[in-house]
């Protein structure tokens, strides 16, 4: 009860808690539907019972918040309904339409207890989001943008964004890893959340870091195990899709799941509706090269065949024409041989009788020239001696003839003697030895 406190009326807390609980009790006795984003379930395991932290957001702002809280048979019925529908069960991040009533509890304050969730009001939330982003990447003339990019003849280099203990990225290996026909990838993961209110930034951002080393990548794949749409929620997302629109080389997905394409999946340049599929879409492309490259091997191994016959066909026919020809040559070289060869014989027998005679003819010349050379030389040596004979100084001084000799040289010129010199004068038979007494010079003119 109320006491007085110096003229004033003062209530316990419990007073005033259970006056407001009344109050309450009495304004809101029935059910109401209220919407809201459930910002955190809350669930506890042991009981059972959730306790969802509820927002409504302006502007990314909250405006207002309020506590709540589904007992365990309600969680599990409402939840099977979301499990059936969205092929998801209750989340965080996730708008709803509830039916609850207002309680307030001394103890524990004011409450929504939730009786009941409409799952097909979350499954249009995520709808009006997903057509919202559409409409506004149409108007930004960015829809088709990633897909009019060139897409690689041989997709080899792989960037792929997943979670790396992810079921999807898993299946998505095996498939390209352990492929019969022996075509090697490379890829690289780039480790991503890929649902909940952090996976757009967490996506967003590894997209930043391919575009840092986009020239060793031929494609983007983002690749997701199965799941529901509210799971699928951040694929609608408008910073989301317009990052993978504008994307500068081919963004491919396989995001796992047989519902209605998330905005991603629409401006991506191609999507698989599971991760295997996606890897055997970049199989196909190798097997679009490969079969006209088979083809065209084929081609060339049958043709060169064909050549190669038809050479060898040609080969020996030149053969056999060219032994033909060449047969026919050497028969008419050998009797040409033959001939000239008789001919060369008949024609050198008679060459040889010819020189034979100039032969003889040329000795019986050189032997008469020798014999009148030889008579006309003994015929000039005996003139010559002749005259040798004459020239001796015996016979000279038998001629009248003598010489004067001055100490042993003979006198030349009457200027080389002297009076009193004695000379020595040979004459025919003797010597006669002088002394001169007087010398006499003669003139040209008495010469």
């Amino acid at each position: 009860m109320a006491e007085k406190v110096d003229d004033r009326t003062v209530f316990s807390l419990l007073e005033v808690t259970k006056s407001v609980q009344k109050t309450l009790s009495g304004r809101y006795k029935s059910s109401f539907w209220v919407k809201a984003e459930m910002n955190k379930l809350n669930f506890y395991r042991h009981s059972g019972h959730c306790y969802p932290e509820l927002v409504e957001k302006k502007d990314g702002k909250v405006i207002a918040q309020i506590k709540s809280y589904i007992w365990k048979d309600d969680y599990s019925r409402i939840n099977g309904r979301f499990v059936d529908i969205l092929n998801e069960p209750l989340k965080d991040g996730i708008k709803i339409l509830f039916q609850a009533k207002l309680t307030f509890d001394p103890a524990h304050g004011l409450s929504l207890w939730i009786i009941d969730i409409d799952p097909s009001y979350t499954l249009g939330d995520l709808e009006r989001e997903r057509q919202e982003t559409v409409n506004r990447l149409k108007r930004e003339g960015i829809f088709d943008r990633n897909k009019t990019l060139s897409f690689p003849l041989l997709p080899q280099r792989i960037a792929i964004i997943s979670v790396e203990t992810s079921k999807g990225y898993a299946d998505f290996l095996k498939i390209i890893e352990t492929n019969s026909w022996g075509y090697r990838f490379f890829y690289h993961l780039f480790p991503s959340l890929l649902q909940g209110d952090n996976a757009v930034p967490s996506i967003i951002e590894q997209l930043k870091r391919i575009n840092r080393v986009k020239h060793h990548f031929d494609v983007v794949a983002i690749i997701r195990g199965g799941g529901g749409d509210v799971g699928l929620s951040c694929f609608n997302d408008y910073q989301l899709s317009s990052a993978i629109a504008m994307f500068p080389i081919p963004v491919i997905t396989g995001i796992g799941h047989a519902t209605n394409e998330t905005v991603t999946e629409m401006i991506a340049f191609s999507n698989a509706i599971t991760p295997t599929k996606l890897a055997e879409y970049l199989l196909q492309k190798f097997h679009n090269f490969s079969i006209p490259v088979r083809n065209a091997e084929k081609k060339i191994f049958e043709r060169s065949a064909r050549l190669l016959s038809e050479e060898k066909m040609r080969f020996v026919a030149e053969m056999k024409l060219f032994r033909s020809v060449t047969d026919n040559m050497l028969m008419s070289n050998s009797h040409r041989l033959k001939s000239y060869e008789t001919n060369i014989v008949r024609d050198l027998a008679t060459f040889c009788n010819v020189k034979k005679i100039m032969i003889t003819q040329v000795r019986e010349r050189l032997q008469l020239q020798s014999l009148l050379k030889t008579k006309n030389a003994l015929a000039e040596l005996n003139g010559m001696e002749k005259n040798i004979a004459n020239m001796n100084p015996l016979n000279v001084l038998k001629r009248g003839y003598s010489i004067t000799l001055l100490n042993g040289k003979s006198v030349k010129n009457i200027a080389e003697v002297k009076n009193g010199d004695t000379l020595n004068t040979i004459v025919d038979g003797g010597n006669i030895v002088s002394t001169v007494n007087s010398t006499n010079k003669i003139s040209n003119d008495e010469r």
